[in-house]
């Protein structure tokens, strides 16, 4: 499909659009997110600090089952611009740290389009939402992130898929994990993720045309930011981290997050590679 540029050109009215919500960083939620990584953690308590990147679980979108669309996502047009494109993912991040959360914490959010950007790639027209994200707790500002949206055309027929890229350095820390069907279902409970790529088979091979189920961009990023905790000599405090999302990865085939620490250990390149070595995630965090 194509869509008149004059129809896109008016998403950037949505420049500006902000909202604000709450949550809650709760024992439950601690203790299933641990679960669901297969951690053997002890019951989490009060107090206790979140560990980096399980913050990307909470504030799912929420919306009514007769308000989504097709995909399983909620219906465009509430907060993020209304993308007349079918295809939608997370690009990328970037995070700077100011003060962790911890459980109990009531944590706010508040959001606001930050930028709208029209360009036309190799598989046809792309739009990229910038959203901008504060969060606070009583004790003041604890993350700012700037997240990138991506929207996109279905591919054209026979169009080849894009050349594999390498990885960034050579890994120090490294550990392979296989997601199956139960842990992504998992995650996209602990999500509360509708999008069918994650769990509808036929749906994702039919009509997103994936040989497979897509394993959830919160899992595997999570499972870089718990590299560098497991493995890193003294688990780091990071001050800032960004990253980008380059290829799917799919489910019941192995995927390897990967490391390498400066020599100062106040840097680290991270990233993640699918079954055949392909990229599918590059970071780069600073460390305290």
């Amino acid at each position: 499909m194509t869509v008149a540029p004059e129809s896109l050109e008016s998403l950037k009215d949505w420049i500006g659009q902000r909202e604000s919500s709450v949550d809650h960083v709760t024992i439950p939620f601690v203790h299933r997110l641990a679960a669901t990584l297969d951690r053997d953690d002890p019951m989490p308590k009060v107090g206790d600090v979140l560990p980096y990147g399980w913050h990307l679980l909470l504030f799912p979108r929420v919306a009514r089952h007769s308000q989504l669309g097709p995909d399983g996502h909620p219906a465009r047009g509430d907060f993020l611009p209304p993308v007349p494109l079918p295809r939608r993912m997370f690009a990328g991040r970037r995070i700077t740290f100011h003060d962790s959360l911890r459980v109990g914490d009531e944590v706010r959010r508040d959001a606001s389009i930050k930028d709208v950007v029209i360009k036309q790639g190799r598989s046809g027209q792309m739009v990229f939402v910038t959203v901008r994200v504060d969060l606070s707790t009583s004790r003041g500002l604890s993350l700012t992130e700037e997240h990138d949206v991506a929207y996109r055309a279905d591919p054209v027929p026979g169009t080849p898929p894009p050349p594999p890229q390498a990885a960034p350095g050579t890994a120090v820390w490294k550990n392979t994990l296989t997601p199956d069907t139960v842990m992504l279902f998992r995650m996209s409970a602990l999500c509360f993720n509708g999008h069918r790529i994650h769990t509808d088979h036929p749906y994702v091979t039919q009509v997103e045309g994936y040989p497979d189920l897509v394993v959830p961009g919160s899992l595997h990023t999570i499972l870089m930011f718990e590299l560098a905790r497991t493995q890193a000599p003294t688990p780091p405090r990071y001050k800032s981290i960004a990253w980008r999302n380059v290829r799917p990865l799919f489910v019941n085939r192995p995927l390897t997050t990967c490391g390498e620490p400066a020599a100062d250990g106040k840097s680290a390149k991270l990233w993640v590679v699918d079954n055949t070595g392909a990229l599918s995630l590059s970071a780069t965090a600073a460390f305290l």
